[in-house]
């Protein structure tokens, strides 16, 4: 009854009608309502917009918004204000207009007017839409303006904004009220009602207070917060807010904006310079005013305008914004107006764009020729005035009829003259006015002397090829112009002189005639320089020049060519016509310009094309060298000219051939790709100089032929040959003396020895001998020269003289050697009484030699006595401590005692072991060295003296016993010579004299200070004494970080480049040097760690820091002792690129239907700075869900299965599950998510049915209740697929029936107790009680049947659409008991066995597909192949990563440190040498700039360098991103010109390693725009191109090292970069070669393919494992189970007659089923 209520309620028809198919008996009416649909109001602006001719009609649009706000304010008295507003700043939400004014306002019931469409405001005083203002009253008519009167007809502001935009917000407050109106209308808000089936056109209006935006809840609407927060202080003022801008308007609106603000201002007749009104007003020179009057009222104001020509063109304007496309008629036929219409059309004032009038036929273009001239009639234009009496369409952009009405018969046109009405035939008025304008103010030539007509084809157009007529002469301007005549050119690319040949006029002429222009052929002078026939049109004569003064200018031109060269000699050694010069004297330098015959210098061929490039000119250098075999050219070379020395020509040294030569200097010019030194038929100047070279002064000589076998002492010639420095026979000089040093000889010559010339005895001369021993002599037998030499039959013989019989001569044969031993006999004298000499005589066939021999007596030594005070061997003496005992002599005595002489031989022999050096000279004389008497008294030591010779050995020994003596000085002696600073000297010092006297000193210690040499002062008695000791730094007790930073930023597991130094202390400050000392590094917390120390370097490992503040601290240990240390704050600078946590966002309140799909998980891999980590490959991220609680810890519970879910699909069975994210980090680490729970809830209830099948009721048809009993208390829920409980909120009925079996026909069916056929029970919150359900008693049925009890569901909102399915529940009807009884332990014994059976089939079907999953997952690899493949890609990377490449030299110590980057050319990388080169040397003054995050690291960098250092801090940088800017040369995404040089952004070239979004800041400020192209000339063809089309260009630089600035300038060694050696290291690097990262990449991508390997090998194990599983016999045992049931199931069945098919379903559904069923849903 409620819907019949709100049916009749919205009027519709009810008919009462006794069944759907009955007869009506009277025809009846039913009510029905056909609004329009909301596309009417939303799709009007397109519809009425996009049908307007082709343009783009968006400006017309916003006419329509500003027609209102021109009404709105028509009654302000003070200044009316409209402003349109273009928010495209995506920061303050999505795109809008904004249209604002400061009218009247609206109420609320004239804002609800506004939205009805198609309400005009002469319908506006219905009772439906009455205003709550006066009714409309017409306006006065003000001629030709816009009256304020232009809304009009309900429906422009509707269509406007929804051409506009998507939705418009209506904002608006009228005068004297406190409260704002708003009212939303958008095509959002229409579709919405459509699908919930309400009111399409109705709304809220939200009355508010001012200035209050708090309902303002988008965020795509943020800019509406500052729209309303300027209505304060407004008295009343209107809004139109419109959003959702469509995407072309808001290029449209961006890129052409001159163009559409332009025609807003014409349709609204502003006041502005350059629209087609203003223009025609300008231009004009007379005006022909007139009237129209129609029969309905209308009134028609026209004014006609006369452009006139002026002498060279018409004044005709041109659209601005037109595309100008070039008729070939108009040079001939000069037609201004051309094809457009003469009057164009306003209504009310306001333009009506789409409308205009060709023309009426009293101004039409006469159809014969008249008084005037047929062109005039294009050279006036039009423009009409209309009231409101013309129908205009709605959105004012044409009218219906206009020009119907104004062709009519019955149109009057009157003349206006001074504001008068004339009656007068209008055309004969408008005839007369049109002559007089020609002959007042239009300016012709006329053409004298014809000639002849001719066929041009330079032209074309074919059709304009004839017929020409020529002229020889036209007067033009009160001057005459004749062929031959010198005239000059304007208007022209280039300007240029000539001299007339012809003029040429369009048609066929005969005689003198005038005409609006022509063409005058012209040949151009100077004719030298140029030699062309130019066609231009008489108007670009210039008539202001004289003769004279083009004269001038083609002889200025004439000078302008080059004339000769001038050869100068910059460092003053010129070289004169036929000079003679030596060989290597240096040519030049050469300095040379070519001059004019003004004398300038000049670089270039002059031309008079301003826009064409100067062809400029070389200097070729060619030196000829006239040799006799022909001429050679030696040297080659083209000189390019120099803003700073012209031509120039290095100095040449290679001049050094004898012979003529000739120089040839001449000046080539490039045409056509080769070099030319004729130019306009002249020869180009050159130059030639003729000299010659001879030979050099000698600077060297040559050595000749030398005979190479030569002897000592025998005289040879050396032959010498002079030559110059290049090997040219040279003329010795007059003071020329020749030196021979041997040393200095170079000849390769084989010295030998000379002829014997004298013999050397090797003994000294005399031999002293002992009697009966032999002697041997060494001889050898030298040249001149005193070289060993031999000869053939050298023999030396040897005589002894003076030997009592004994004459024997002994001989040794020299012949090979040179040298030989003569061993002579024994010399024994018989009764020898003293010395005895013996001369030995050499004989040699060249000389001989005498050499005396002297033989003494045998004797052997005795008895060595030592003399003093008569001191015997091995006597004790006693002696003062500390003396000198002096004056010791000894004796030699031989066998008989006799004294034997000394001499020094003896004397050498002689041994003390007291003295080590002992004098010669006193020993031979027998004195021995003093002895001094050791200064302790409690020693004895021992002296000896001894003589040896081969045979005899004597010595004689001593001892001497110190006594003390007085004291005489005192001597202080230390244990050790330094002492540690606040230490006790060690040990005892001992103070003594040379007496017994003697002291201990101890417990010395110095007071603290600074360490040095320190002296002891000892004095006792008289006595004194000075002792020095070091001392050195106390125990180390301080250690301090003398070099090094205070702060360090770290990244995490990196290693510090920075080293830290550090010095130990004592207490007391000093330096210690003890090496003794441990240094350990400590960190303030546990969860920073050191994992590698060495040098007080580290790599750092981070594991969990929070806001703890961080430091390193150092710390020693000496002896156990700990010495404190410095501390160092660190910052750890976090790795972007490492992971440290997942980030999980969903919608959490989304609802997990069970069996259904999970809803977006988003998953952020947040790094350790906190941004997000991309480019993370998604085969690492792995879900898992299981079902149950959170864990409480980071991993999965253990001992709880868990899997990753397939397909998104949530799981069957409601409940709370909890899901986890992991990132598989490496192959042993991984990331975990927080743990998020998800309640799964039932899906959509699809059926009834029990928790639990009931068993199968059998009854029997008797008077017994309970074996009539169906069901005794039975449970039945709402379910989903799942079987999952759901719609508890769903309450309805159950109606239980009862249907016969599947194939069964009976149709005569039991019958529920009270002989019903269907029983209801209630469903209350989706679950329904069946009790007591009976058949009645001698209830129909078929004995044995089996019958089907039908439980189907009746739920409010559940239809034929959408049912639920019923349960069914079979049963067995018998009439007899005891068959009941059988079939009753039957039917149990069958659904024993059918759920044993269902229990065994999922078990195998569930194996099953696990085995069909884990087989299609298996795929097994060689994984130690995989292996080997990773090692050879990473050798192979390694290697590539050792590679010598470009590197910047610069240090960067700041790098590393707190919020620091580095140096800006540590930044960034790039590939290209040249490129690097030209881009290190642009950035030379900022490359070594530091580049920091903050001002504040900035500071303390510019502290600690003094302010030396250069920073720059990136929080003070503005930088606006313009990466997406394409090159200056594309506009719209087209070229404007075809570039050449391959340009390119500068800054796209350079490679960031690291930092990249900060990189592209700084990089961005300092390179901006700056382009890089391959050359100078593609640099200023690029250059000249983005001028010309009236756009800035940024700096250019070149791939070979030019740079052109953007202000044009380029040249000069300010703007060449120099080589890559002289950067010094100041470059930018080279990045890794690409293959290293193709190789990274592949090993990656092998590292992944050997997990997913593993992965394959643990699921074939689990897969084996499996199958071994299945095929044991407790499975073989339970699958012969399963078949034996199944026998005795068919076997029950067959006897109760129900054989069921094998394999029904049971009702379960199965995950690959419920999948099919998803992707149908899908």
């Amino acid at each position: 009854m409620s819907s019949l209520s709100e049916n009749l309620q919205q009027g519709n028809t009810l008919h009462l009608l006794q069944t759907e198919d009955q007869i009506l008996p009277v025809a009846t009416k039913e009510h029905i309502v056909f609004l329009p649909h909301y596309d009417t109001l939303v799709q009007s602006g397109m519809y009425e917009y996009y049908a307007s001719e082709g343009q783009n009609s968006l400006p017309y649009a916003f006419a329509e918004l500003i027609d209102n706000a021109l009404s709105a304010t028509s009654r302000n008295t003070g200044v009316r204000t409209i402003d349109i507003r273009l928010l495209f700043d995506e920061s303050l939400g999505k795109h809008a207009v904004v249209i604002m004014d400061n009218g009247c306002g609206m109420t609320s019931k004239q804002l609800n007017n506004w939205a009805v469409y198609r309400l005009s405001k002469f319908s506006r005083e219905s009772g439906t839409f009455s205003s709550d203002h006066a009714g409309y009253v017409r306006p006065d008519p003000v001629a030709r303006s816009l009256n304020s009167d232009i809304s009009y007809f309900g429906v422009g502001g509707k269509q406007a904004v929804f051409y506009i935009g998507q939705s418009t917000r209506m904002i608006t407050k009228p005068a004297g009220s406190p409260d704002v109106h708003e009212l939303i209308i958008s095509k959002e808000e229409f579709e919405r009602k459509e699908r919930n089936k309400e009111d399409i056109y109705s709304g809220f209006i939200r009355n508010r207070k001012m200035a209050d935006s708090s309902h303002v809840r988008d965020d795509e609407e943020r800019f509406l917060h500052g729209l309303i927060a300027e209505e304060v202080g407004k008295d009343s003022f209107t809004a139109v807010v419109v959003t959702g801008v469509q995407p072309e308007h808001v290029t449209f609106l961006k890129q052409d904006f001159h163009l559409w603000t332009r025609e807003l201002t014409a349709c609204e007749k502003s006041e502005i310079d350059n629209d087609m009104q203003t223009l025609y007003i300008n231009t004009s020179a007379d005006t022909f005013e007139f009237k129209a009057c129609t029969d309905v009222d209308g009134i028609v104001e026209g004014v006609l305008r006369y452009h006139p020509f002026l002498y060279d063109r018409e004044t005709y304007p041109e659209d601005p914004y037109s595309c100008k496309e070039k008729d070939d008629d108009s040079i001939v036929m000069n037609q201004a107006r051309g094809k457009r219409p003469i009057f164009e059309c306003f209504w009310n004032g306001r333009l009506i764009p789409y409308t205009t009038v060709s023309e009426f036929d009293w101004c039409a273009w006469p159809k014969k020729t008249g008084t005037v001239p047929a062109e005039c009639y294009s050279r006036f234009s039009g423009v009409l005035f209309t009231n409101d009496r013309f129908q205009v369409s709605t959105n004012k952009l044409t009218f219906m009829d206009l020009e119907l009405q104004l062709k009519n018969k019955e149109t009057l046109f009157t003349r206006i003259v001074n504001g008068q009405e004339q009656r007068v035939k209008i055309h004969k008025e408008f005839h007369q006015w049109l002559k007089t304008c020609h002959e007042k103010w239009d300016k012709q030539v006329k053409f004298r002397g014809f000639k002849r007509t001719i066929t041009r084809t330079d032209v074309t157009t074919k059709k304009m090829q004839s017929p020409w007529a020529t002229f020889s002469s036209i007067e033009w301007d009160g001057r005459a112009y004749k062929a031959g005549q010198y005239v000059k050119s304007q208007k022209t690319q280039p300007i240029f002189f000539g001299s007339v040949i012809q003029f040429l006029l369009y048609g066929d002429h005969e005689g003198d005639v005038y005409a609006t222009g022509g063409q005058v052929q012209v040949a151009m002078e100077p004719k030298a320089l140029y030699d062309d026939i130019k066609t231009i049109p008489i108007s670009k004569i210039d008539r202001v020049i004289t003769n004279a003064a083009i004269k001038k200018s083609i002889d200025d031109e004439l000078a302008k060519l080059p004339d000769k060269l001038k050869v100068t000699w910059p460092e003053g050694n010129p070289w004169t016509q036929n000079d003679v010069r030596p060989a290597g004297t240096p040519l030049g330098p050469l300095h040379v310009e070519i001059l004019n015959k003004k004398g300038e210098s000049i670089s270039r061929i002059p031309s008079a094309m301003q826009n064409t490039t100067r062809k400029a000119l070389s200097i070729e250098l060619k030196v000829v060298w006239h040799s006799p075999n022909g001429d050679v050219e030696t040297n080659s070379h083209i000189a390019a000219h120099s803003a700073k020395w012209a031509f120039w020509f290095r100095t040449m040294e290679n001049l050094n051939k004898l012979g003529k030569y000739t120089l040839h200097l001449n000046t080539i010019l490039n045409v056509n790709e080769s070099n030319a030194t004729v130019w306009a038929g002249n020869q180009l100047p050159n130059h030639t100089l003729d000299f010659s070279i001879t030979e050099g002064s000698a600077e060297r000589f040559v050595v000749g032929t030398v005979n190479t076998l030569l002897h000592v002492g025998v005289p040879f010639n050396i032959p010498l040959e002079l030559l110059d420095e290049y090997g040219h026979p040279a003329r010795p000089t007059p003071n020329l003396k020749p030196l021979l040093e041997c040393s200095s000889v170079s000849a390769e010559c084989v010295f030998f020895t000379g002829n014997p010339d004298s013999l050397k005895v090797k003994q000294e001369d005399p031999i002293t001998v002992e009697n009966g021993t032999s002697v041997s002599f060494d001889v050898e037998v030298h040249d001149v020269a005193g070289n060993v030499t031999a000869h053939p039959k050298l023999i030396i013989s040897c005589q002894l003289q003076g030997i009592p019989g004994s004459s024997s001569m002994v001989a040794v044969d020299c012949s090979n050697t040179g040298a030989g031993t003569l061993v002579l006999k024994p010399i024994t004298f018989k009764n020898i009484a003293g010395d005895q000499t013996v001369k030995a005589t050499f004989d040699i066939p060249v000389s001989n030699c005498l050499s005396s021999i002297k033989t003494s007596p045998l004797f052997h030594l005795k008895l060595l006595n030592v003399s003093f005070q008569l001191i015997s061997d091995k006597e004790k003496i006693d002696w003062t401590a500390g003396d000198l005992l002096e004056n010791l002599h000894y004796r030699l005595y031989d066998e008989r005692g006799r004294v034997v002489p000394l001499s020094e031989e003896m004397a050498r022999r002689i041994k003390v072991n007291w003295a080590a050096d002992v004098s010669v000279e006193e020993l031979a004389q027998g004195k021995l060295p003093n002895v001094p008497v050791p200064t302790l008294v409690k020693e004895e030591h021992f002296y000896q003296v001894s003589y040896m010779e081969e045979l005899v050995s004597v010595d004689t020994s001593f001892t001497i016993v110190p006594r003390p003596d007085e004291p005489k000085h005192m001597k202080a002696t230390l244990s050790e010579s330094t002492v540690r600073m606040g230490e006790v000297l060690s040990g005892k010092i001992c103070e003594s004299g040379e007496s017994t006297h003697s002291m201990l000193v101890t417990g010395v210690r110095f007071n603290p200070g600074l360490p040095g040499i320190r002296e002891l002062n000892f004095t006792w008695r008289d006595f004194a004494e000075h002792v020095t000791i070091k001392l050195t730094a106390g125990v180390p007790a301080q250690l301090k970080l003398v070099d090094g930073p205070q702060e360090v930023g770290i990244k995490l597991r990196q290693g510090i480049q920075t080293p830290f130094l550090l010095q130990l202390f004592d207490e007391w400050g000093n330096p210690s040097p003890d090496q003794r000392v441990v240094v350990t590094l400590k960190t303030s917390t546990p969860a920073l760690k050191v994992s590698h120390f060495t040098n007080v370097k580290g790599t750092w490992g981070f594991y969990s820091i929070g806001d703890i503040d961080l430091c390193w601290v150092f710390r020693g240990s000496f002896n156990k002792k700990p010495i404190h240390g410095p501390a160092v704050k660190l910052t750890i600078i976090p790795d972007p690129n490492k992971p440290v946590k997942l980030v999980v966002e969903y919608n959490t309140n989304s609802v997990f239907p069970a069996g259904g799909t999970l809803t977006v998980f988003s998953v952020s891999v947040v790094s350790e700075e906190g941004s997000t980590i991309k480019n993370l490959n998604p085969a690492n991220m792995s879900m898992l869900l299981w079902k149950g609680e959170p864990s409480g810890t980071s991993r999965p519970p253990s001992g709880v299965s868990y899997g990753t879910p397939r397909d998104k699909v949530i799981p069957d069975h409601v409940g709370k599950y909890t899901i986890q994210f992991v990132l598989c980090v490496d192959k042993t680490k991984g990331l975990w998510s927080h743990q998020y729970v998800i309640n799964v809830v039932p899906n959509d209830p699809v059926k009834l049915g029990p928790d639990l099948q009931p068993p199968t009721p059998v009854v029997v048809n008797n008077n017994v209740l309970d074996s009539r009993t169906l069901v005794e208390d039975m449970s039945l829920k709402l379910m989903d697929m799942y079987n999952n409980s759901a719609g508890l909120e769903l309450s309805g009925k159950v109606v239980v029936t009862i249907k016969s079996s599947k194939g069964s026909s009976d149709k005569n069916l039991p019958l529920f107790e009270g002989k019903v056929k269907s029983l209801q029970f209630s469903l209350a919150n989706g679950e329904a009680q069946i009790t007591n359900l009976f058949i009645m008693e001698n209830s129909p049925g078929q004995d044995g049947n089996e019958y089907v009890l039908l439980f189907r569901p009746s739920v409010p909102g559940y239809g034929p659409k959408n049912p639920l399915a019923a349960f069914e529940l079979p049963f067995r009807f018998y009439n007899d008991v005891e068959n009941r009884k059988q079939m009753s332990e039957l039917t149990k014994k069958k659904d024993q066995l059918k759920q044993t059976v269902d229990i065994y089939r999922s078990l195998f079907d569930t194996n099953r597909q696990l085995i069909t999953e884990l087989s299609s997952r298996c795929c097994i690899s060689n994984i130690p192949a995989i292996d080997k493949v990773i090692g050879q890609k990473t050798a192979d990377a390694e290697k590539m990563k050792l590679q010598t490449r470009r590197v910047c030299a610069m240090p960067d110590p700041f790098r590393g440190n707190l919020d620091v980057l580095g140096k800006i050319g540590h930044l960034a990388l790039v590939e290209d040498d040249d490129v690097a080169t030209v881009i290190s040397w642009h950035l030379l003054g900022d490359i070594d700039c530091v580049v920091t995050m903050t001002t504040v690291a900035a500071r303390k960098i510019y502290d600690d360098t003094q302010g030396k250092q250069q920073v720059m801090p990136l929080d003070t940088v503005f930088w606006r991103k313009n990466s997406s800017r394409p090159l200056p040369h594309i506009r719209n995404g087209q070229d404007s010109f075809r570039p050449i040089g391959n340009p390119v952004f500068a800054r796209d070239l350079l490679i960031f390693p690291e930092n990249a979004e900060n990189c592209h800041i700084v990089f961005g400020n300092l390179l901006g725009d700056t382009i890089l192209t391959d050359d100078l000339d593609s640099a200023n063809h690029y250059r000249k191109g983005v001028v010309q089309s009236k756009v800035p260009c940024p700096t250019l630089l070149t791939r070979q090292g030019d740079r052109i600035r953007s202000n044009g300038k380029f040249g000069g060694l300010q703007n060449k970069a120099p080589p890559i050696e002289r950067l010094r290291g100041q470059v930018f690097g080279a990045p890794l070669p690409k293959d290293y990262h193709t190789f990274i990449g592949q090993i990656d991508l092998l590292q992944q393919y050997r997990l997913a390997m593993e992965k394959s090998r643990q699921v074939q194990e689990d897969f084996d494992g499996h199958m071994q599983y299945l095929k044991s016999p407790e499975m073989v045992q339970k699958e012969e189970e399963m078949d034996e049931q199944e026998k005795q199931l068919k076997d029950i069945e067959t006897k109760l007659g129900t054989l069921d098919k094998a394999g029904e379903s049971s009702g379960m559904v199965t995950k690959r089923t419920r999948r099919k069923l998803l992707k149908q849903d899908y």
